[in-house]
């Protein structure tokens, strides 16, 4: 039988040499050696998680905390490499996205055949 974490392990190796990672981590690499990039990121990232943690706390997001990171997110989008950067990380997300519907395809086929009966 084979061992799970072992296949997980393997599944890491090889989405360490997928094209979709390598790419994402030239890129990455590419903003954190430039200051003007990498300030501008962290910055945009920094709203980002504020205004995430607001919402997850019920809080109420001012209108100019709504626009400020528009402001910060089109300033970002016309950073060339950033804005690359950024499509990688969506890429790679869909990647991992996929990866995980199929590893959990059995959990939902066990489950979701089971929640189908009870529903009717």
């Amino acid at each position: 039988m084979a061992n799970p974490y072992d296949k997980a392990h393997e599944l890491a190796s090889v989405l360490k040499e997928s094209e979709e990672f390598t790419t994402l981590k030239e890129l990455h690499d590419t903003v954190n050696s430039d200051d003007v990039a990498k300030r501008m990121l962290d910055n945009f990232r920094k709203v980002q998680i504020e205004l995430q943690q607001k919402q997850m706390q019920g809080a109420q997001i001012s209108e100019e905390e709504i626009q400020n990171a528009q402001k910060q997110f089109e300033l970002v989008q016309q950073h060339e490499t950033i804005s690359k950067l950024m499509e990688a990380e969506q890429r790679m997300s869909q990647v991992i996205g996929d990866i995980n519907k199929v590893i959990t395809k059995p959990l939902e086929e066990l489950y979701g055949a089971e929640g189908e009966g009870e529903q009717q």
